[in-house]
């Protein structure tokens, strides 16, 4: 392990090939920057989450704000218009910056790329930087590759090529290999920071901008503190306010009771709302995981769209976003197609139309996709309800009437737990885990390209459902010992090759689904034990609390 501090900004990692073009001394001091200016209310947000999150187990719902209701009343406000490129969204695909997926996602034909720094990318120090140099190159129009089978892989023509829209890791991720003034940086502010210092101007030249959606916000505050790192960042390089356009995932519970809030921080620098499905339902289970059976779900494959929790949740961002002049974007199609199997692809196909025909008469304005091939299905569903449109924001869905305790009405939610349900969440955890510690956060499995959001929800529906005692449809009661039982039984079963990480994934999958204490994300043992090349032992704070 390499370790070099320049002007208190301290590098841990081996160096990856061409991370000089990256790390320079001016985008260095440059995100140095932006961490002094907030790392003290970054610390001071998070021990608000979990202050929250405390306030909820013990029994206290969480409802609208009091205190900002003058600014869900206030007719007047309107968030910044559609930038360049982001005015028809009809169509995003979602994928990971390798330089595989940053080819295919800008020659899919989507209106959009999510270009994804955080849930489908494995945070080691080489995806890191390379993630950042694969964007520039794409830019740059120098990124080609050459697979091992010897299929080449160029870009299309610049007309052609999506408006690219970055999301960074989520304010609870540190990034050990970097240290400033001897402290973890925010792993957001690293792939914000560095992203934005090398090609903010070079964007805006091509006549687009520096575009974000900003991952896993429970609140307004944590809206504000990435607006004043907006402002301090565009000051620092002295472009124009407002150039910098932001999309939230609503993907926590917290963040439902506040979406127009969070639109009102932004305002000069919102670009819209997305409902991100996993995450979200996660995030549910992880706030209510000890209230019992008012708030236990069935097997997460009946958990779909149309439960009455999640129809309120979307529907309300819709009518949210459009009040206020906010894109709504819809959440991921995840399947990925099988060469072999046509009858899957068809079912799939299906279901992925039935999907974004929803979100289309929702009043979305566009949807995400997770593989090119489903490109075509989403963009034919939104051309037949846009028409000539770019989008739906003239649909301000005041049909929809806020209702705070709607979003959390998960008792009316119909299906049941079975033993595959949890075979199941078991098998995929492990594999999602065993891949990610590979360094590959993007994993297709039983033909679903899953991210972290996956695994996450996978093992804390176990945890929850072993809290609870809940019961199968078959009238088992589950159980620590049961599911030890049958995670031996899966595990067994798992293919084994040479150099594979399965014992690594089972102990972290034990850890964050059998452990009597809760981590509040799995990313952060797996991280701080099995990724950092310090391997420093992790405090109890940043496993379990963040």
């Amino acid at each position: 392990m390499n370790s070099i501090t320049i002007q208190g900004v301290t590098l841990k990692a081996q160096p990856v090939h061409r991370q000089n073009q990256v790390l320079t001394l001016d985008a260095l001091e440059f995100v140095a920057k932006l961490h002094r200016a907030t790392a003290e209310r970054r610390q001071e947000l998070l021990q608000a989450r979990r202050t929250r999150r405390a306030d909820i187990a013990g029994g206290q719902d969480p409802r609208f704000l009091r205190e900002t209701e003058h600014i869900r009343n206030d007719p007047s406000w309107r968030v910044a218009p559609p930038a360049p490129g982001l005015e028809d969204r009809r169509v995003e695909i979602t994928g990971p910056v390798d330089k595989k997926m940053t080819i295919n996602a800008l020659n899919s034909g989507a209106k959009v790329w999510l270009a994804d720094m955080e849930d489908s990318s494995t945070p080691t120090w080489r995806n890191v930087i390379k993630g950042q140099l694969n964007l520039t190159d794409a830019l740059e129009r120098r990124i080609d590759f050459t697979s091992p089978e010897g299929k080449e892989y160029k870009l299309r023509p610049a007309g052609e090529l999506p408006t690219i829209v970055v999301r960074p890791r989520g304010w609870h991720l540190p990034e050990k290999h970097m240290l400033i003034d001897g402290a973890p940086i925010a792993g957001g502010i690293v792939d914000f920071g560095l992203f934005f210092f090398h090609n903010a101007r070079r964007l805006l030249a091509q006549g687009k901008g520096p575009y974000f959606y900003l991952p896993k916000i429970e609140n307004h505050l944590e809206a504000r503190l990435w607006n004043d790192i907006f402002i301090l960042a565009q000051d620092l390089l002295g472009i124009p306010q407002g150039t910098i356009r932001a999309t939230v995932l609503i993907e926590t519970i917290t963040a439902a009771f506040e979406m127009e809030e969070i639109l009102y921080e932004l305002r000069d620098h919102a670009s819209g709302l997305n409902a991100g499905r996993w995450d979200y339902i996660f995030s549910l289970i992880k706030n209510f995981r000890t209230r019992g059976p008012r708030f236990v779900l069935p097997d997460r494959g009946q958990v779909t769209m149309t439960a009455p929790f999640m129809r309120a949740y979307t529907e309300q961002l819709v009518r949210a976003c459009h009040k206020r002049g906010a894109m709504a974007i819809g959440g991921p199609a995840a399947f990925v197609p099988s060469r072999r199997d046509a009858a899957v692809n068809a079912d799939a196909f299906l279901k992925t139309r039935t999907d974004k025909l929803r979100e289309a008469d929702d009043g979305f304005d566009g949807s995400w996709v997770a593989h090119p091939d489903l490109v075509p299905v989403c963009r034919e569903v939104f051309d037949s309800i846009l028409g000539e449109k770019p989008n739906q924001l003239d649909r301000t869905r005041e049909d929809v009437t806020p209702d705070d305790r709607a979003l959390i009405d998960v008792a009316a939610t119909q299906g049941t737990i079975t033993e595959q349900g949890i075979r199941n969440n078991i098998e995929v955890g492990i594999r999602y885990l065993e891949s990610w510690l590979r360094g590959n956060g993007a994993v297709t499995i039983h033909n679903l390209m899953e991210d972290a959001a996956t695994a996450e929800i996978s093992r804390s529906q176990l945890w929850q459902w072993i809290y609870a005692r809940a019961i199968t449809d078959h009238g088992e009661i589950i159980t620590h010992h049961w599911i030890e039982e049958l995670l031996d039984e899966e595990f067994a079963r798992l293919e084994r090759f040479d150099g594979d990480r399965f014992e690594d994934a089972r102990d972290i999958f034990e850890e964050v689904t059998l452990a009597r204490d809760f981590p509040s994300f799995l990313t952060l043992p797996a991280y701080a034990r099995y990724l950092t090349e310090a391997r420093e032992k992790a405090t109890a704070e940043e496993v379990a609390l963040a």
